[in-house]
């Protein structure tokens, strides 16, 4: 094995511990709880550092290379060679993997795996309890019982969160988040290696988005800026043309550049379990999985297709029922409330009652979306999904549905039951200004509000201690600052999904926003592009400055989303047609009949584009492809090689016995 250059060891895990309130006799230190954790936290091979804080005490963590490569080849955690094959990690074949686009060997996702097993891994392997003590208490370590959950469940570390590495964050702050020359210019390789595979992710199709809607925004600009006379109505329908083919190509071709990044980071899409073994309590990736399957059911193959089947369609009746719930629900409690609001405002004339009615519309829609999300984390808990990424995706079918009806249903009330489009188009300017504009206000305000209000209690709880004659408390440490700003965790609940959520459900209402009512505002695109371009800078400050730093979510693509954003363009080929229709029969320019007919013509043409796109452009790029198959050969060739060398070997040993038998 060739000598590693040494990487950079930096502190990238906290713990947060009280401070002890009673002075600590001389036998007690022995015993002490935190400086025990210490020193196990030494002898699994962390740097510790520890830190005085306001009220608490903080415990840095940072791990040498070796220590990474010893927890990652104790977690077989599989990465890529050399010959384009992933296996799984030995450090002592350490040079046969390739290194991650910034030049370390393990990403944040694999880094933050190790952190975990090597603090939560710490276990009592001696013949007996041990006696641990904190602030007069007294409790026992458990043989068998691991450390680091003993000290949660007894209160003594708080919480265990990632740290900010101060040199890659001021890298990132001014190449990212404050670079605003470039409009939608990103390094997303350096976020991929900082913030993990998810959050690349979200930000490479956000910079896609917001680059595609230069197009639109362009054509919606000209539009409303031109006046094209007894063309208007024919450059109508041919804007609405092109924003749906632009509309059918944005998913096909991020498809392809979402397998592109992962080629180029090196990361292959994941075989997931299969549900049957995981039922059993197994993996087809363990090489004993085929013959612990025989041996559980033998070589009775009816009963083992029994299982299966009986697996894979209760999960689907499960799902259905659950789907069923949230539907009915919608159906029968949301869309009376919806369609009252939608009626309310178009026969109230007052603005100051709309605006009162306004403003108690958006605190019910809260109550519900938040009852709503509850239900569905619930409802979710007894689905047979395969993994946490299945659950979450139901999760975000659920509550978007419910998004989607108190987004858009006050608005398809106006447009295909008034069809009043002077309203319409006001509605759509309120939603659109109201809504990103509050939304951005939001979302950046509220973290530095909840930082300010943690400050602020610390500081009262800490001169309550000292009475009154206290001075001004700062705040000196780093790493005291970042345990205070809030988490990035999203507002439907921490359990299944992060800050992502709200995020991503950003984009997909305003998507459909501009898409389903393109025709009755082309403007809309331009606003849409402005506020993506803010939107880029003002997450990036979000996530570095503003909040904690997110735990690492491993995942390939976008998920369920990527299943709205096409329901968006399935829906708004219908919504513009229909506002089409209705919009020439209010100018009486031609007749309904061949103006309908006509339009039913271009909404089929348009649907059968739709499908049929993602035949004619692959999701996958040649290159990535052609890469894919010359490594796949060069592996296939080395591994046949290696197995004829072990087969002759063996038979020339065989051989040798042999022949000194028969000397």
């Amino acid at each position: 094995m060739n000598v590693l250059e040494e990487e950079q060891t930096a502190f990238e895990i906290g713990v947060v511990v009280p401070k002890r309130n009673v002075k600590a006799e001389e036998d007690e230190e022995a015993c002490d709880c935190v400086e025990f954790l210490v020193n196990e936290f030494r002898k699994v091979g962390l740097v510790v550092e520890r830190v005085p804080g306001v009220v608490d005490e903080f415990i840095k963590l940072a791990a040498p290379l070796e220590t990474l490569g010893r927890a990652a080849a104790e977690l077989q955690i599989k990465k890529r060679t050399q010959i384009g094959m992933d296996l799984q990690f030995e450090w002592e074949e350490v040079d046969a993997f390739v290194r991650q686009p910034d030049g370390s060997l393990f990403s944040w996702c694999e880094r933050f795996r190790c952190y975990r097993h090597l603090i939560y891994g710490i276990m009592n392997k001696r013949k007996s309890a041990v006696t641990l003590r904190f602030d007069g208490k007294e409790f026992y370590w458990e043989v068998g019982e691991h450390l680091l959950k003993k000290l949660e469940s007894q209160r003594i570390v708080k919480e265990v969160f990632p740290l900010h590495d101060e040199v890659k964050r001021k890298k990132l702050l001014h190449t990212w988040a404050l670079h605003w020359w470039d409009f939608t210019s990103q390094p997303i390789d350096e976020i991929y290696s900082y913030f993990g595979t998810k959050i690349a992710i979200y930000f490479a199709f956000l910079g896609m988005y917001t680059r595609w809607l230069l197009f639109p925004a362009t054509f919606g600009l000209i539009l409303q800026i031109f006046d094209f006379g007894s063309l208007q109505l024919l450059v109508l329908p041919l804007f609405f043309i092109s924003i749906t083919l632009w509309a059918i190509m944005f998913p096909q071709f991020w498809k392809r550049k979402n397998v592109a990044l992962l080629a180029r980071w090196h990361i292959s899409y994941p075989i997931k379990t299969d549900l049957g073994n995981r039922q059993l309590g197994l993996a087809w990736s363990s090489p004993q999985s085929s013959v612990e399957l025989m041996k559980k059911w033998g070589t009775d193959k009816t009963k083992e297709k029994e299982m299966f089947q009986r697996i894979e369609w209760f999960g689907r009746l499960m799902r259905f029922r659950n789907d069923a719930i949230i539907i009915v629900s919608i159906i029968c409690l949301q869309l009376p409330f919806e369609l009252a609001y939608a009626h309310l405002y178009e026969v109230i004339e007052s603005d100051i009652v709309k605006f009162g009615l306004t403003t108690v519309y958006l605190f019910a829609i809260q109550f519900f979306t938040q009852l709503g999300g509850k239900i569905s984390v619930k409802l979710i808990k007894y689905e047979n999904n395969e993994n946490t990424e299945k659950r979450a995706d139901s999760l975000v079918y659920k509550v978007f549905g419910l998004y989607f009806m108190q987004s858009y249903i006050g608005i398809f009330y106006h447009a295909l039951l008034h069809r009043n489009f002077l309203t319409l188009r006001t509605v759509l300017i309120q939603r659109l200004l109201v809504s990103e504009v509050l939304e951005n206000l939001v979302e950046n305000t509220l973290p530095y509000l909840k930082y300010s209000y943690k400050k602020f209690r610390v500081r009262s709880k800490k001169k309550r201690e000292k009475g009154s004659s206290a001075g001004k408390i700062q705040f000196t440490s780093r790493v005291e600052k970042e345990y205070l700003k809030p988490s990035y965790s999203a507002s439907i609940g921490v359990e299944l999904e992060d800050g992502l959520f709200d995020d991503f459900l950003e984009l997909a209402l305003q998507f459909g926003m501009i898409m389903m009512f393109a025709c009755a505002l082309p403007p809309a695109f331009a606003f849409a592009a402005l506020n993506n371009i803010t939107e880029i800078r003002t997450d990036a400050l979000k996530l570095l400055v503003m909040h904690k730093r997110p735990i690492p979510r491993v995942s390939t693509t976008i998920g369920a989303w990527s299943n709205i954003f096409q329901f968006l363009v399935v829906t708004s080929i219908c919504t513009n047609c229909a506002l089409l229709v209705w919009l020439y029969d209010q100018e009486g320019k031609w007749k309904i009949e061949p103006g309908l007919a006509a339009i039913l013509v271009m909404e089929h043409v348009l649907l059968l584009i739709k499908f049929g796109f993602s035949r004619f452009v692959p999701e996958e790029p040649a290159w990535v492809r052609a890469n894919r198959v010359k490594k796949a050969t060069e592996a296939e060739n080395m591994c046949s090689k290696q197995l004829l060398r072990n087969i002759s070997g063996g038979e020339r040993a065989v051989g040798a016995s042999a022949v000194k038998k028969t000397e």
